[in-house]
């Protein structure tokens, strides 16, 4: 047992023992003492984080920006609905779907694979070109995959209903299950970083020549993190959908990638526990928004932000962290058991 302990320390693996167990602790105090609506907001904060780790697994080990990741949550989402809504409802709205998947309804595993699956294989076919680019280059591309997966989605209407929504997805999503699924994203993301394709990427990140000259394949490992990655986000994705029950390509666009991309920045990027806070910091920061756009009662005076202040004050933190702690609020520490001798 002893020497057990020692191995897990020093390979790391506290962290996503930490983290985990932190976050079921969060569900706990949901499901004990809050209402359902803390539940539903501990539910929202682990499917994002499922999300934001998925990011963390490409932009924070390789340096590289991408906007292109909730094109996967996307596609993630619609294959999760297509296998999980009645059969009578799809004959109404989603007349383009194949006969076996038409005639039949799937439970919330099958549903969440094929979500996951088909993110996935997007992520490898526009891996293949994307992985070929370099720098700015890769972050004006991926946002260019956003832009094409947005317009199919909002114009296939056999298929995804266009701009209307798919409704009627069984909600089996709940606090314990989202955060199971969180737990399984945090434990693949730190075996990736630490893996011989996580740290040949970060050596990348940290010095390409020297790492090119040590005989590193920079698209072979960069690939490999970019499909991992885009299937955790349709994971987030496919969680997300069974646990709101509708799906819309809108909610899939600019504002999902800011607000993602703004978690990942301030809890810092290239840290597995960043990713996490960011996530909790920012979440707990919309809720409070949205609370004082809705309006607050103080006596016999109602008190109300203007619409959209939650948006604002997001950019403004993203500026006020990029100026005073441009690598985030753990830069690329990680939370950790204190070391001792044993």
């Amino acid at each position: 047992m002893k020497k057990t302990f020692q191995t897990l320390l020093a390979r790391g693996w506290d962290t996503p023992v930490l983290l985990s167990l932190s976050l079921a602790l969060l569900c706990l105090l949901a499901s004990l003492w809050g209402g359902a609506g803390l539940q539903r907001t501990a539910t929202e904060i682990l499917i994002r984080i499922t999300v934001v780790v998925g990011l963390y697994v490409f932009i924070g080990n390789s340096g590289l920006m991408s906007f292109g990741h909730v094109s996967f949550m996307c596609v993630g989402a619609y294959g999760a609905a297509w296998l999980a809504v009645p059969p009578e409802m799809k004959a109404y709205t989603l007349t383009g779907l194949p006969q076996w998947m038409a005639q039949e309804s799937f439970g919330a595993l099958a549903s969440t694979s094929l979500g996951v699956s088909l993110a996935a294989s997007l992520a490898l076919l526009s891996g293949l070109v994307l992985m070929r680019l370099s720098g700015i280059a890769i972050s004006i591309a991926s946002f260019a995959l956003l832009a094409i997966v947005n317009v199919v989605y909002s114009n296939w209407d056999s298929v995804t209903g266009g701009t209307s929504s798919v409704v009627g997805i069984p909600t089996t999503v709940d606090v314990w299950g989202a955060w199971a699924w969180a737990v399984f994203a945090l434990v693949l993301a730190h075996a990736h970083g630490h893996s011989c394709w996580g740290l040949q990427l970060r050596a990348l990140r940290e010095d390409s020549v020297a790492a090119r000259a040590s005989g590193v394949n920079l698209y072979a490992v960069a690939l490999v993190a970019f499909v991992l990655s885009g299937a955790l986000v349709g994971l987030g994705g496919s969680l997300e959908a069974q646990f709101l029950g509708v799906v819309n390509p809108d909610a899939f666009y600019l504002s999902q990638t800011f607000l993602f991309i703004a978690m990942l920045v301030v809890g810092g990027s290239a840290s597995l526990s960043g990713a996490v806070l960011g996530v909790v910091a920012l979440s707990l920061l919309v809720e409070v928004l949205i609370t004082l756009e809705q309006g607050v009662t103080l006596g016999s005076t109602v008190m109300r932000l203007p619409g959209g202040t939650q948006e604002i004050a997001l950019g403004l933190v993203m500026v006020v962290m990029l100026v005073l702690r441009p690598d985030g609020l753990l830069g690329r520490a990680e939370w950790k058991l204190p070391r001792r001798k044993f």
